[in-house]
Formats: C-alpha cells, structure tokens, sequence
C-alpha cells in the first residue's frame, strides 16, 4: 500500500532535542511517507547550521533569517551573514522572521525593523517569507499590506497559523499560504479547526514546528516529523475531504510556493 507524501514545511532540526537521533528521526519521517522536510532557522549561526543539515541529509531543505524574538541578540554582522546565505543553494526560504507581542525579548520597533528587512530581502531573491505571528496579528497584517500595495502579491506563509479568520482572509488576499500545526489537533482548538475549514485547498500547508507542538495523540513527547501526519489527517477531517487528497494537495503546494530560481 502506498503511502501518501507529506512535506513538513516548518521543522527546527538544529535543535538539541535531536543531536542525538536525528538519522533516526529522518527515517522515521520518511516512513511515514514524508517526501521533504524544511529545517527552519531563528538565528546567523541557525541559518548556516540549517544550511550545514540539508547538505548532509538530502530529506532537508533549509531556510534563513533571524526571528523576532532573536533580534535583540543579533549580533552587527549577522544581518549581512543572513543576506550572503541566502544564495546558496538549499536555501528554499526566508525566516522565520514576523513579530511578536507575546514575549518582551526584542523592542516591537527593532522586531519591526528586522521583518521589514527580510520583506525587501525576499522581493530581491524571490525567496518565500516564512512569517512567525504571535499576539501581533494586526502588526503583521499591517506590514505585509505595506509590501503588498507598493509591489503586489506577497510570497509567503503563516506559519503554525493560530489567528482568526478575518485574519486568514487578509493574508490570503495577499496571496499568502497558511500552515497548520500540531495546535489543530487539541481538544480546546474549535475555534482553529472552524478558521481551517474555511481556507481553500490550494492555500494549505502543513508542518510541525519540531520540537515543539506535538499534536494529539502524541501530545507531550519531542515533536518530530513524522507527526505531521496527525495534523494533516485532522485537517482532512476538517474540510471533509479524504486524507489522501489531502495529503496530495498540501505537498502539491508546498512544492509550489518553495519553487524558486529554478529549484
């Protein structure tokens, strides 16, 4: 029987959490009928480690960029370091970059400064955004409407998306993608699962953002990538539609929006 492929579009494989087991969590993963996987940086020194990763394991595929909550502990010559990476040729994306009203670790105006820097650094690359949004949905929504009226549809998606549907419609207006972690799958996550019914299928992504989230019925342990097929079969049954199809459409999609110079 054959098993349906799934991309994870948002891992952090660099993590300690996996150093280690990670061959053994790749085969897992591939076991389960995970055909890529995005390992996601939050730091310089991450972009490169992510890069380092998807050269040594041909599963992965790497992105760059410095997260909000990272910012204030950039060093001078990280910003350049995360442009000079960016051309190399695993990098699939940019982030995770966007903003954060939940934790106080970097100035809302430097985390500002930062997910504007990598807007202009994705229009120059034609890199999708990765956008990390927590308690700041209408910051977030307020910057890409910035970008999207001064050069047009923006490429990116809402990673581990957790906001409302009002929101949702913004960025798909945008023309931006929305990811589904392992949230969806919590008992207290009706509200979610009603905003996820209403996406369409060909703006739907999903991931893990290992180690964290891991969706039920594996609430509790590491998370890794061969979870993800919990989260895609809850959102299957969200939209009513068979898991295969699913599966089929969302990594038909991710393969779509991490397409870039020619990759």
């Amino acid at each position: 029987m054959t098993i349906p492929q799934l991309i994870d579009t948002h891992a952090h494989l660099d993590d300690e959490r996996f150093h280690d087991d990670l061959p053994q969590v790749l085969e897992r993963a591939q076991s389960q009928g995970l055909s890529r996987i995005i390992t996601v940086a939050t730091t310089a020194a991450t972009s490169l480690i992510s890069i380092e990763l998807a050269e040594k394991y041909p599963l992965l595929l790497a992105t760059v960029g410095i997260q909000p909550n990272n910012v204030a502990q950039a060093g001078p010559g990280d910003w350049d370091q995360v442009v000079g990476l960016a051309n190399r040729p695993l990098v699939v994306g940019l982030g995770e970059t966007g903003l954060d009203r939940y934790w106080d670790h970097t100035p809302f105006p430097q985390q500002e400064d930062y997910f504007a820097r990598h807007l202009v650094l994705s229009r120059q690359t034609g890199l999708p955004l990765v956008i990390h949004c927590r308690e700041a949905e209408a910051d977030v929504v307020r910057m890409l409407k910035e970008d999207f009226e001064r050069h047009g549809p923006v490429r990116a998606v809402m990673h581990s998306f957790s906001g409302d549907l009002d929101t949702a419609k913004a960025c798909l207006a945008m023309g931006l993608y929305i990811s589904f972690a392992g949230m969806l799958t919590y008992k207290n996550a009706q509200d979610l699962r009603a905003v996820a019914a209403q996406i369409p299928l060909d703006r739907l992504l999903v991931e893990t953002d290992s180690p964290y989230l891991a969706p039920v019925p594996m609430r509790g342990k590491r998370n890794e990538p061969a979870f993800v097929q919990h989260t895609a079969r809850c959102l299957a049954e969200v939209l009513a539609i068979p898991f295969e199809k699913l599966a089929s459409a969302t990594t038909a999609n991710a393969t779509r929006f991490l397409a870039s110079r020619g990759r």
